[in-house]
């Protein structure tokens, strides 16, 4: 029967702890972007070019928002693909077992999104490898993991799946979410592919058990920032012990990292106002974000202002300052061509 090994460290409170405090700030502030528009595309955009230019895409942030577009790039149809499928996987993901029950035939389905059309054999897309692979440095030679046998994988997966499914006790979204990514990093189930899955999968779980509701972390780009780190991260588990606590350390790390970029770019938008009782959040579109900003900076804003920060004209700028001022976001003084409109207290 799998169990997770690992001990809770004065590390892992703290931080815990910080990204709690974060979420948060997150959470009660008064304004926020429209998360479909704002954060939420941004941490797609984001995990779709870290998690595959961990394994080596090309493809930069600018190339990976313009193919999101719908726009050409000049690289590789394999690169192009890799990308474009992990778009397709993360913006799935509110669908994606919903039970909160992960089976194997789940994971063979994340598999088949991931790696559509990019594997040098078709019958590798969602089906569990018969070959023996190897993890290492392909330039050198050097094999830095051997992953089970084939003839082991199910086993195991089912081992695994039935402490993530039956757990008696309560753990932590995030320390669950660092488990099950390096679990399935370990078990290595696919020929290719598995780096992108035990990531879509953490992501999963911070979803699914309602700490990333939103859809506003970027998880895979920290672990993008340094490789290297995150490598060495994955190999500082004992084979023998499988004691997985420098792991999760990091683990944990890379999203606090990612929380508190989120967390600023609210404070910057809110000021660190909370949503007042008994109201809701307000979800500020793209354009009201540029508007609220613009007088955050400046003090106040004018219609002309507004033309010319959303290259618009008079009358469109007008419905976007009424409908502020109308969510009783903005305060108009004065009246006509002469009016300013500043955030009302």
């Amino acid at each position: 029967m799998y169990q997770p090994n690992f001990q809770i460290t004065p590390k892992m409170l703290d931080l815990i702890a910080k990204i709690s405090s974060a979420k948060e700030v997150v959470f009660s502030a008064e304004l926020v972007p429209s998360w479909e528009v704002s954060l939420r595309k941004d941490a797609i955009l984001e995990n779709a070019y870290a998690s595959t230019s961990i394994e080596g895409n090309t493809l930069s942030k600018e190339e990976v928002t313009e193919l999101s577009l719908g726009r050409e790039v000049l690289k590789t149809k394999k690169e192009k693909q890799e990308v474009l499928n992990y778009l397709d996987a993360l913006g799935k993901i509110d669908n994606f077992a919903k039970s909160g029950i992960l089976t194997k035939k789940d994971i063979l389905f994340a598999h088949r999104w991931i790696v559509k059309d990019t594997l040098e054999k078709k019958e590798w897309e969602g089906s569990f490898r018969k070959v023996q692979v190897y993890v290492g440095n392909t330039k050198t030679g050097r094999v830095s993991f051997v992953p089970p046998k084939p003839s082991e994988i199910e086993n195991q997966l089912d081992e695994f799946l039935e402490w993530l499914n039956g757990k008696k006790d309560p753990i932590h979204p995030v320390l669950e979410a660092g488990i099950v990514h390096y679990e399935i990093a370990r078990i290595h189930p696919f020929v290719d592919g598995n780096g992108r899955l035990a990531r879509f999968l953490a992501t999963w779980v911070l979803v699914q058990r309602g700490f990333d509701v939103k859809r506003f972390f970027a998880l895979d780009d920290y672990y993008n920032s340094d490789r290297k780190s995150y490598y060495e991260a994955l190999k500082t588990v004992d084979r023998e012990t499988k004691n997985i606590t420098e792991w999760l350390e990091y683990f944990i790390f890379g999203v606090a990292i990612s929380i508190e970029a989120v967390k600023k770019k609210v404070l910057l938008l809110s000021g660190g106002k909370k949503t007042p009782k008994g109201k809701k959040q307000i979800a500020l579109t793209q354009r009201a974000v540029m508007i609220v900003e613009y007088i955050n900076q400046h003090g106040f804003i004018t219609n002309k202002d507004v033309q010319r920060i959303l290259g618009v004209k008079r009358q469109v700028a007008t419905k976007e300052l009424t409908k502020l001022t109308d969510q009783k976001i903005l305060k108009k003084l004065g009246s006509f061509k002469d009016a300013k409109y500043i955030l009302k207290d």
